[in-house]
């Protein structure tokens, strides 16, 4: 569906019909994918030295198509083209591979595997799974605050009980938050540091477990289940839309039908009967 006011000229509307033909949205996914395959390509020494001249022709290809789609868009929709948030996002991520430096330095060139990224906007699917992630934001953000309280009360109690015979782990704050963000990762949280810990404090179990159920299996899943329920309400609501949509499509149709016969009823009246 078109998000954007059609424009009075007779070729904008036209290239604006074939930059939002299905068609020519899975053609830019398949460049996408191809220029992340280059990309990888490149990071193989081997590859580069055999075939390195004709990756990087056809790197320049794949980039010169994205500026291209990009300065079509810039034509048809002009100021409008920044008013949606995925083109600001194709014109971020193809701004920085054709950044003056980005042949030169290193990190630059490294960021021109962020094209990748161009194939969530192209992707109807990929953008209802970042759109959902995002209305989860602020939900999310109390989950983070209260996150990060249980760790502030951890972290404390962590230095204070274990930081005088484990300095290494909990002799400070800083290092106590560090050490209890592995055991709620779960990465060798039992033998790498509570069972030495408890060698010394047997008890320790009784701080260290409900930390775990708090923070892993409790405040995660709840992080998990506000996105679920973002995407599933993006989902409804991108299903109202098309319902809408189809609702006018079958309206306006409706009402063009009724127009005709409205002006075929009256000639058809005039007809005198055959004898």
């Amino acid at each position: 569906m078109n998000s954007y006011p059609s424009s009075n000229s007779a070729e904008a509307s036209r290239l604006i019909g074939v930059l939002e033909n299905p068609r020519f949205g899975r053609f830019i996914t398949l460049v996408i994918l191809f220029n992340a395959i280059l990309l990888g390509l490149e990071t193989s020494p081997t590859v580069m030295d055999y075939a390195g001249g004709l990756i990087s022709v056809l790197d320049k290809i794949c980039l010169t198509i994205f500026v291209v789609e990009i300065a079509l868009k810039l034509i048809c929709y002009r100021g409008k083209f920044f008013l949606n948030g995925w083109n600001l996002f194709d014109f971020v991520i193809v701004g920085v591979a054709i950044l003056p430096g980005a042949q030169s330095l290193s990190v630059l060139r490294a960021l021109r595997i962020l094209r990748v990224l161009r194939v969530i906007s192209v992707a109807p699917r990929l953008r209802r799974v970042v759109e959902g992630f995002i209305t989860a934001l602020p939900g999310m953000a109390s989950v983070f605050l209260l996150m990060a309280i249980i760790f502030y009360i951890g972290a404390v109690m962590a230095t204070k009980l274990f930081g005088a015979s484990f300095p290494h782990w909990f002799g400070s704050l800083g290092l106590s938050a560090y050490s209890l963000f592995q055991i709620m990762t779960l990465e060798s949280w039992s033998m790498g540091i509570v069972r030495p810990v408890m060698e010394v404090y047997p008890y320790a179990w009784g701080f260290f477990v409900p930390f775990i159920m708090i923070t892993t299996f409790a405040v995660v899943n709840l992080l998990v289940g506000l996105i679920v329920n973002s995407m599933q309400d993006a989902h409804h609501e991108e299903d109202n839309e098309n319902t809408k949509v189809y609702r006018d499509e079958v309206l306006h149709r409706l009402e063009s039908i009724e127009q005709r016969l409205s002006a075929v009823l009256p000639e058809a009246r005039e007809i005198p009967p055959k004898k």
